[in-house]
């Protein structure tokens, strides 16, 4: 493990000092009361008389605790308080052999205590100095007493001859030893204690965090999650559980989940040996009704038995909608090119009636009734034939041919076919507004084909005659995130009677008018070309009169020329009436 993770915290080191100065303490005041019994008894003792600086060095003592006590709490850096506290226990256990007789003292066994407390505070690194710096304050005492430089307390005056050198050093030398030793073997465990330790917390570290993600992951699970215990009780209950149920974890753990969740009984029998999935109906308790998929497996226990089940549900509600949508819209679908077909086979024999018709017209001789009935039946001829091509296009569009071109160009092309038709008249007034220069990507054909439609639609609305405005322009659009998305406009515009109220309900619907002869293909066609050209078109009643219908081209297929300026943005508005 690397070295980093096996630093000792302030907290625990602080704690640590507290109880060796705690200890000191407790030393300080037995020996204390030692030495005033001996006091008392006025006896000697092994190591000398009790004298006053015997008092005095347990005075300082206790006022190198209470200064300890002080500087602990505001001092930083604790390690370097704690190797200066061990140095001065050293000193302090020097004095206390100088004043008891030196090489006679019996006290040296207290270097031992500080260096057992130097491997416990600071472990293996703190007992070797601890040991070292007894060793060097041991052995330069007993040398400078042998050679006469000091004279120790409390001993005879005259022992330094009485021992040689030999002794002298066998003394500092097996002192030394155990020193090292005891700092050695005192180190160990506590070694073995602080890599069992940090090895405990790295793991309890891992398990948190394992623990952590299980429970993100079980909360993030978009699926229902509902485990059970071996008696049936709920014993997880998932937020997309909640969600699906309509009821709260704390609500359902604990319970059992036949009573919980009644609508499954009836598929509990076999649930285990269940394989796939079953969708089932559920009723909510606020009346809604969703389709749930179900799946099951057992709860696996780490002894290889089986514990319980885990339940899978996902709200399949909204699939359930679109498979019955997309059925409905295949089914439209085979209809509409069924009718395609009907119609495409009825318009060839309505030609060759119309052709048969017009021969016999010029062949025979006609009154005027029968030059009317001809005409009236040439008349719905081709009102039929115009409305079996506008179903076709209907329902049959072609497939885009995509081109990159000027649209203010290809209106002003197309408002001169339509000026030149016989759908025209005198007393329609034309309006423009082309704001700038527009260059997009997509089919003309069939935007010749929406303007034809919409310049039809208002000249149709205006019988008495008007004005038609059709503008250009750019605008910000709200698709259906809300995200603003800048989109090609083509306003037209009519003065008109407008829309009703229920025309503007049914705007786009096919087959639905409220023109007389009119075929209601129109502005459905409108409306299929443009999606097909992935855009949008919206209808409203214009504030100043008249019906205005909005033609947006999808900005996928609306990018200016590099070259181009774009103007001042306008704000957003929706893309839908």
């Amino acid at each position: 493990m690397a070295a980093p993770e096996l630093k000792l915290s302030r907290a625990e080191l602080s704690g640590r000092l507290q109880k060796l100065m705690f200890l000191r303490v407790i030393f300080v005041s037995l020996l204390l009361g030692a030495s005033v019994f001996v006091q008392v008894r006025e006896t000697k003792t092994d190591f000398g008389s009790i004298q006053a600086y015997h008092y005095l060095l347990i005075a300082l003592i206790y006022l190198l605790t209470f200064v300890y006590a002080v500087l602990m709490k505001r001092l930083r850096n604790l390690t370097a308080f704690a190797y200066g506290q061990l140095v001065m226990d050293t000193v302090v256990v020097t004095a206390i052999i100088y004043t008891t007789g030196g090489i006679e003292s019996i006290f040296s066994f207290l270097y031992i205590l500080t260096i057992i407390n130097g491997s416990i505070i600071l472990y293996r690194k703190g007992g070797m100095i601890t040991a070292s710096f007894c060793s060097i304050l041991y052995g330069l005492m007993l040398d400078l007493q042998y050679y006469g430089v000091i004279k120790p307390m409390g001993g005879r005056l005259d022992y330094a001859t009485d021992y040689q050198v030999s002794y002298i050093l066998y003394l500092i030398v097996v002192n030394i030893a155990a020193f090292y030793l005891v700092a050695f073997l005192s180190s160990y465990p506590s070694e073995q204690a602080r890599k069992s330790r940090f090895e405990l917390k790295a793991k309890q570290a891992d398990l948190v965090k394992l623990e952590a993600l299980n429970e993100w992951i079980i909360r993030s699970i978009k699926s229902g999650l509902i485990t059970l215990d071996d008696q049936g009780s709920i014993i997880l209950f998932n937020p997309a559980a909640e969600e699906i149920f309509g009821l709260k974890a704390k609500e359902a753990i604990g319970k059992d989940f036949r009573v919980l969740l009644p609508f499954l009984n009836g598929h509990l029998e076999g649930r285990t040996a269940h394989s796939g999935f079953t969708d089932l109906p559920f009723l909510r308790q606020d009346g809604k009704k969703l389709f749930l998929r179900c799946s099951v497996s057992p709860l696996s226990l780490p002894d290889g038995g089986e514990g319980g089940e885990i339940f899978f549900f996902q709200d399949v509600t909204e699939l359930k909608r679109i498979e019955v949508e997309m059925k409905r819209v295949e089914g439209m679908a085979l209809i509409g090119q069924l009718a395609a077909a009907i119609a495409h086979e009825i318009r060839n024999p309505m030609a060759s009636i119309s052709g048969s018709i017009q021969m016999l017209k010029e062949s025979l001789d006609m009154d005027d009734v029968r030059n009317r009935l001809m005409d009236i039946v040439l008349r719905e001829i081709n009102r039929l034939n115009s409305l079996i091509s506008d179903f076709l296009v209907f329902a049959r569009p072609k497939e885009a041919t995509i081109e990159y071109f000027d649209l203010n160009q290809l209106i002003v092309d197309s408002l001169v076919l339509f000026k030149n038709s016989n759908k025209w008249t005198e007393k329609i007034r034309l309006q423009t507004d082309f704001q700038e220069a527009l260059r997009i990507r997509t089919d003309p054909e069939q935007l010749r084909q929406v303007l034809w439609n919409l310049f039809l639609n208002a000249a149709e609305a205006m019988t008495r005659g008007g004005i038609l405005f059709v503008g250009t322009g750019k605008s910000h659009c709200q698709d259906g995130d809300g995200a603003s998305k800048e989109m090609a406009r083509i306003t037209v515009r009519d003065t008109g009677d407008g829309f009703s109220k229920k025309a503007l309900q049914h705007l786009f619907t096919p087959f639905f008018t409220t023109k007389e002869g009119g075929s209601g293909l129109g502005l459905a066609t409108v409306k299929r070309i443009v999606e097909g050209l992935k855009g949008t078109v919206t209808g409203r009643n214009h504030p100043e009169g008249g019906a205005e219908l909005n033609v947006f081209l999808d900005p996928a297929l609306s990018q200016p020329e590099p070259s181009m300026e774009i103007g001042a943005s306008e704000p957003p508005e929706p893309c839908h009436s």
